[in-house]
């Protein structure tokens, strides 16, 4: 199956731009990208999904093609995960399965912490578990013993008013850092020029860094959960060769969930792009269609 061209649609809480795909009358499925991508990164995973699904890939506010709302305080997660749920109310969405990636897995978290009777089954991808606190403190632990290179670009965008100045004009320099060195295998070129595209929408530089902006709030926020356990069945993939979310990210997972399986891609961060075939084989064989 393909996803459609951006969808626009004005909701409550702002405009927002959304893919679609698969059957229109099949199960829901929401699928939430990270930073620095937009609903795109789930083309080439769709070819692969078995039928049955109704692909729902919303574009994050102020990335993709949704707008550019320069506030930082719209991009606290619990925030954005509102917003998701605000277009899947204005779309007529009720229940769903939910996939998300890197910042999209933290919002699908907050989705499914603000909505978990609508939420039937749930995947995150190369991402922290927000509620858990003790394996999230060993990364801290073990970062903090070395180096922390690997993490010199979430103190960039950190930086007040730096990212605003050195980012426009060079976004092909400043995304193909990123795409092209975090993965094993090539990334596709037409993925990385829709986020191009996407990513020279003026204002995006701010709006992209906001995400970043945001960590200490949300940090004080998921210190809140520690204890809780997510009741819907859950699965957990990830690039194996990740240089940014190292597997002490796993530790302690499963005192999180009711339920969880874990699976691995040999792949980087990025795995839905660099291996597709076999992240949707994952999915297909953890979600329902009935």
């Amino acid at each position: 199956m393909q996803l459609s061209d951006p969808k626009q649609q004005q909701t409550p809480r702002g405009r927002f731009a959304w893919r679609e795909g698969g059957q229109p009358d099949g199960q829901p499925l929401v699928m939430i990208h990270g930073w620095p991508e937009s609903s795109y990164c789930w083309e080439h995973v769709a070819a692969h999904l078995k039928p049955g699904f109704r692909i729902i890939a919303p574009d994050l506010r102020g990335l993709g093609d949704s707008e550019r709302t320069p506030e930082q305080e719209h991009y606290r997660k619990q925030a954005m995960a509102q917003d998701v749920i605000s277009l899947l109310d204005s779309i007529g969405i009720t229940d769903f399965q939910l996939v998300g990636h890197d910042w999209g897995g933290i919002v699908a978290q907050e989705v499914a912490l603000a909505i978990p009777d609508r939420v039937r089954r749930m995947v995150i991808m190369n991402i922290a578990i927000i509620n858990n606190l003790r394996g999230n403190r060993e990364v801290i632990e073990k970062v903090r013993a070395g180096s922390g290179a690997a993490y010199w670009y979430q103190h960039f965008m950190q930086t007040p008013d730096l990212p605003e100045a050195m980012i426009p004009g060079a976004e092909e320099a400043w995304l193909g850092f990123f795409l092209t060195t975090w993965n094993r295998e090539p990334f596709p070129r037409d993925a990385l020029d829709e986020y191009l595209r996407t990513f020279r929408i003026p204002g995006t530089a701010r709006t992209s860094s906001n995400y970043y902006r945001t960590f200490p709030e949300d940090a004080k926020r998921w210190a809140t959960t520690a204890g809780h356990r997510w009741p819907m069945p859950a699965m957990y993939v990830y690039g194996n060769k990740d240089k940014v979310i190292i597997p002490e990210y796993l530790n302690h997972i499963e005192e999180c969930f009711e339920s969880i399986r874990v699976e691995q891609v040999e792949a980087g961060h990025f795995l839905q792009e660099e291996q597709p075939a076999a992240v949707a084989g994952y999915l297909n064989d953890f979600l329902k269609t009935d």
